[in-house]
């Protein structure tokens, strides 16, 4: 199933380091080739000449090495592998990946790669709970790395117990063959999806927005494009890294989103996750509107927003096989969601409670609106709903013949 799968393994100081050998020798019983990059503290549980061994390569240490960048930079480990693999991802090397620290072999390879990349974390579970891991877990998560683990389970520390034992080497294994299994399932596909809020002019000063981070449609853009898809993410304003292997159009107002939606297409899917402002003020003045007491608050004019969902979803010979909207509501979600449904013309509706403090937040509960009923999805990260959802987009899509490229 891995046959001529190239997989670049970063071995980093913890314990269970040692357990890589047993995977390392899995890995390539299933075909896989396998070249590792050990950290100086992972050669204190592993020797170089061990992992040699079971690689059958010699072993990538020394950032500064001659001989090593001569023949084979950083920058080319980087680049060749089809997946990057970081087993054991201690807190210390989370902690670096999120803030792009590259003080070593390991840590420059992964801030020059532009390839897929799976930690399988494995620390004490009070490391692993603690806030500043979970929050760097979580904006790894949003980049696109996708996690095995950790477990619960007996610590190498005597008399510890819980969360922070790596996956053992057989689950890893199974992660890493689901992910080559569903890497290409929406290879010559095009996919456009919509993130963020939009910000529609009042004067050159002020705006009328909303809460949304952008969070949920750039986990779902960097989903789509992990599955092979030609993603466009049209985003408004958000503080977001751009996914990886997506093309992305920055965008600030409704009709801006629209029109580079259309632009975008013909597409296969389309998802419709930003929050759109409903109206925009009729003629934004050309100056700051100044506060004057004895003229009173200004009075603003508002018109209604273009529809992009509705104009999308409209049956023409552009629209997508598979239209997905997104329903941000603050009671009867699912009444509200299937209504939508309906009026708007889509294919599925995406639902979820912002009353609860969904907006900014890294995780969601949803409720997937088809023809066929709803499913309630249990709480989970956004890059967990992106992930589940762009798998089912890829069995939606599956025998449909693909848009034309234009």
């Amino acid at each position: 199933m891995l046959e001529g799968k190239k997989l670049l393994l970063v071995i980093s100081g913890g314990i269970a380091a040692y357990k890589c050998l047993e995977l390392i020798r899995r890995l390539r019983e299933r075909g896989a080739d396998v070249r590792c990059v050990l950290t100086g503290a992972g050669e204190r549980f592993v020797t170089p000449l061990s992992v040699a061994t079971v690689t059958g390569q010699r072993v990538f240490r020394d950032l500064f090495s001659p001989t090593d960048e001569n023949e084979i930079g950083h920058i080319e480990l980087a680049r060749e592998a089809d997946l990057v693999l970081v087993a054991p991802a201690t807190a210390n090397i989370l902690a670096k990946m999120t803030a792009g620290i590259a003080d070593d072999l390991a840590t420059a390879v992964l801030l020059a790669t532009d390839k897929p990349v799976m930690a399988a974390p494995a620390m004490n579970g009070r490391m692993w709970e603690h806030p500043a891991t979970r929050a760097n877990v979580a904006r790894l998560a949003e980049r696109g790395v996708q996690f095995v683990g950790p477990e619960e389970g007996e610590m190498a520390e005597a008399g510890e117990w819980g969360p922070g034992r790596m996956t053992e080497p057989a689950d890893i294994l199974t992660a890493v063959e689901t992910f080559f299994a569903g890497a290409g399932r929406l290879q010559g596909r095009r996919a456009i999806v919509t993130s963020g809020p939009t910000y529609e002019a009042i004067d050159p000063v002020r705006y009328i927005a909303n809460r949304s981070s952008g969070k949920q449609g750039h986990a779902i853009a960097g989903a789509l494009a992990r599955l092979g898809a030609e993603t466009t993410l049209v985003s408004g304003p958000t503080r977001l890294p751009d996914p990886l292997g997506v093309r992305v159009i920055n965008v600030e107002a409704a009709r801006d989103m629209l029109a580079a939606c259309k632009g975008a297409l013909p597409a296969d899917v389309a998802v419709l996750v930003a929050a759109v402002a409903d109206w925009r003020v009729a003629e934004p003045a050309k100056r700051k509107i100044k506060k004057d007491s004895t003229k009173g608050a200004p009075v603003l004019k508002l018109v209604e927003n273009p529809d992009i969902l509705a104009k999308l979803s409209a049956d023409n010979a552009g629209r997508p096989a598979l239209v997905v909207g997104f329903a941000a509501e603050t009671g009867s979600v699912v009444e509200k969601a299937k209504r939508k449904r309906l009026t708007k013309g889509c294919d599925w509706i995406v639902a979820n409670d912002v009353a609860s403090g969904t907006f900014g937040a890294e995780s969601n509960t949803v409720h997937l609106v088809t023809a066929e009923g709803v499913e309630d999805w249990p709480p989970m990260a956004k890059s967990t709903v992106a992930q589940r959802l762009a798998d089912r987009i890829a069995d939606a899509l599956e025998g449909v013949p693909a848009r034309p490229t234009p």
